[in-house]
This record gives structure tokens, sequence and C-alpha cells, in this order.
């Protein structure tokens, strides 16, 4: 009986496993409006009474999958490192993190615009999401005093502001990648377009943080190359 029950157990998980990664395409291709039931039931292999079973709802399977979502991308997101590196390298490993994670989980870009339209709803009901994020203020904030306390980090940095400039730079090409491309006849998100636009993003939030004193000191000697690569 027990060795039934852990098999039924396993079996659920494996099913509640199909049915996000079929609701997250489902969601990311669509949105939240546009998507269906019917559709992730059957991409999932699961029938839809058992989707309303685990999730009751569309909204409740698609706050699921935004809790999914966003556990995954604090995994990646690399600021639990930076407590044990030198404030510059710290910095750079957040950015770095945080762009990379970005690229390689798209669909999250697609499903913050979908809870955006819904004004943050589903977040604003998940305890998980919350218990997620709330360490990072405090991390991000205790990184940049020290770098303050260094002499390396302008000390009027705010964490949550910096936060926001480092996400959208790192997210912006890819929920926008298909219009700049037209506007700007180059593929924005070719493997050599990220590329280059990693290390801009990581340049720009480097020199933003540091300190005036600490430019002028690692500032280069003579004219500075305005070579383009």
């Amino acid at each position: 009986m027990a060795e039934k029950r852990k098999r039924a157990r396993r079996d659920g998980g494996l099913t509640r496993q199909r049915i996000l990664a079929a609701a997250t395409k489902e969601f990311a291709a669509k949105g939240l409006e546009g998507a269906r039931v019917d559709e992730i039931a059957l991409r999932s292999r699961a029938n839809k009474n058992m989707i309303y079973h685990y999730y009751r709802s569309k909204d409740g399977l698609f706050q699921a999958v935004l809790e999914e979502m966003y556990g995954t991308i604090r995994t990646h997101q690399g600021d639990r490192e930076i407590e044990n590196l030198s404030p510059a390298k710290g910095m750079r490993v957040l950015v770095e993190s945080m762009f990379d994670v970005f690229h390689r989980f798209p669909d999250f870009v697609s499903l913050l615009q979908s809870e955006n339209l819904a004004k943050a709803e589903h977040i604003k009901s998940s305890a998980r999401i919350a218990a997620l994020y709330n360490p990072l203020a405090a991390i991000l904030g205790g990184v940049l005093r020290r770098g303050s306390a260094d002499g390396v980090f302008r000390s009027t940095i705010d964490p949550i502001n910096l936060y926001v400039s480092i996400a959208s730079l790192a997210a912006y090409h890819i929920s926008n990648r298909y219009t700049l491309s037209a506007l700007f006849g180059t593929d924005i998100g070719s493997a050599r377009a990220v590329r280059r636009r990693r290390s801009h993003v990581v340049d720009v939030i480097l020199r933003y943080v540091r300190n005036a004193s600490e430019i002028a000191r690692a500032a280069p000697e003579g004219p500075v190359s305005t070579r383009s690569y």
C-alpha cells in the first residue's frame, strides 16, 4: 500500500511537471487571455478535469506557471554568490547572470508582459514569489554598501532602482527583438548581437556604480578609441 501511494505521488508529480511545461509554452505564446486549457491538456497529455483539480482555474494555473518560472529565474540570478566576492566582481557576476538568465528563458519575458496586463494580480496573491524576492534588495544593498565603504562604488545608489535598470537592460532586446530588428535592418537576436549586447549592458552598469575617482583612476591614458566592433 505504501509503495502504491509513493508511485501515485511520483506519477502525480510528473503529470504536474508536464502540465506546467505545456502551460508555460501556451501562456508565453498566446498570453493569459489567449491561452486555452484544452490546448494545454492536449500538449501535456493530461485530461482537462485533472488540470482543474490541481489548479482550480486558468488563473490558478497561470499563477503556478509564474511561481515555477520565478523560482527558476531566482536560482540562476547569481545574487547569492556575490556576498562572497569583492563588490566589483560581485556586481559583474550579478549583471552577467541576470542577462544570461533572461536570454536562456525568453518565455519569462512574455509571461511578465501578460502579468503586467493583469496588473500583477497573480504575483500579489503568491506568498511563494514574494519570499523568493524578499532577500534580493538586502543582498544588493549589502554589496553596494561594501563597495561604497571600499571607495569603489558611489554611495547614493538605490538598490531597487539599480535592479530595475539591470533587468530592463537585460530584457528589452528580448521583448522588442522583432520590432528593433525591423527598424534597424539587423537581427537583434543573433548570437553575435547578443554577445555585444551582453558586453554593453555589463559595461553600462559597472560604469554607473563606480565612484568617479575610481573611473578616473582606471581610465586609459591618451585618446579613447572610437572603433566599432
